[in-house]
């Protein structure tokens, strides 16, 4: 039989040309993340000793690293694209649904060494897990229902309260169990139910950095003038450093700007605009990421860090929407907080 000729052949020779391209070029990918995970690891240990956490350990170092390490590791993957392996790994929706059980481990890993594991901090965190799995593993449809509501609800409130505060009880680790729920999410909403669009992605695009910054610049002039006005920016008198604003910047670029964006633009924005439509999403998640700061810095409600917070939530929802990239909004959310952290707060 004679080999086929033309487009179609054609085609198909580049098919199988291709594949190999795309299995070289993600295990590139994923030798790159595994090497700068373990970059960031060193990093954020550096900055452990610098404020004094790893010293408050009591000589359980190794434990309390292996756990943070089992915590960061699912959040950097899926930046990289492991939700993607998990869905063709996890065939059985067994499997499935209690995959997500592991993420109980690095709890035990640090408590049970110390003596400070607590059945009811345990039994709660598993129980999210579970029931945010649950929730989502019966909504069906990719349109926005009840389930998504609840499991939204379930995670931001548990953050938002800080419910689980003492599950990692040394000061300086309040935000693991935080890193915790934001796997959960993660998992929830990239492997059993790909709603799409959220994205959360690691790998920068040449635009991100572009966007981000863009909308930075569009929100200064108002935050500034508005800020002085209500009394809520004061001027610091320090020239900071390089190095303080970029270890600054990277942080609350991971563990403050990176889930906050997820939770409301990747999720909540997201979510809404299927239901009203993209200004009216836009609006009311701003509205509702300022209120989600009504409790800091404060005993009561904090009207100033409200109103400033609600603006802001609008020009990081613009960035997420440029291009539908958390990275991008993320990326104005941490220089944000980052200029005010150091010379405005």
């Amino acid at each position: 039989m004679r080999s086929p000729t033309g487009p179609a052949s054609v085609h198909i020779d580049e098919m199988s040309e291709a594949a190999p391209a795309e299995a070289r070029s993600f295990k590139a990918v994923r030798w790159v993340a595994l090497l700068a995970i373990v970059a960031l690891l060193g990093g954020f240990w550096a900055l452990a000793e610098y404020f004094g956490v790893a010293a408050r350990l009591d000589g359980h170092v190794a434990s309390a690293a292996l756990s943070f390490a089992m915590l960061l590791a699912p959040y950097w993957a899926f930046g990289f694209g492991l939700d993607a392996w998990l869905r063709r790994k996890l065939t059985s929706s067994t499997a499935k649904l209690l995959a997500p059980v592991a993420l109980i481990v690095p709890y035990l890993v640090f408590t049970l060494p110390r003596g400070e594991f607590r059945w009811d901090l345990c039994c709660g965190l598993l129980g999210i897990v579970l029931a945010v799995t649950l929730l989502l593993n019966q909504a069906g449809s990719h349109a926005p229902r009840w389930h998504d509501w609840t499991a939204l609800a379930i995670l931001g409130l548990s953050v938002e309260f800080h419910f689980f505060d003492g599950a990692w009880p040394v000061a300086g680790l309040s935000g693991m169990p935080k890193l915790l729920l934001l796997d959960a999410g993660l998992y929830a909403y990239l492997v059993v139910r790909p709603i799409g669009g959220i994205g959360f992605d690691f790998r920068p695009r040449s635009f991100d950095p572009a966007v981000g910054l863009r909308e930075f610049l569009y929100f200064t002039p108002i935050a500034l003038s508005l800020g002085f006005l209500l009394n809520f920016l004061h001027l610091h008198r320090t020239s900071g450093n390089p190095i303080q604003f970029g270890a600054g910047w990277l942080f609350t670029l991971f563990f403050v700007a990176m889930p906050e964006e997820l939770f409301f633009r990747g999720l909540l924005l997201n979510l809404l605009e299927r239901r009203l439509g993209t200004r009216h999403a836009l609006w009311i998640t701003a509205v509702l990421f300022g209120l989600a700061h009504f409790n800091k810095r404060t005993a009561f409600f904090n009207w100033r860090y409200v109103i400033l917070a609600a603006i802001a939530g609008f020009f990081y929802g613009r960035a997420w929407l440029a291009r539908r990239r958390l990275l991008a909004s993320s990326i104005t959310h941490a220089t944000v907080d980052t200029v005010w952290s150091i010379w405005l707060r």
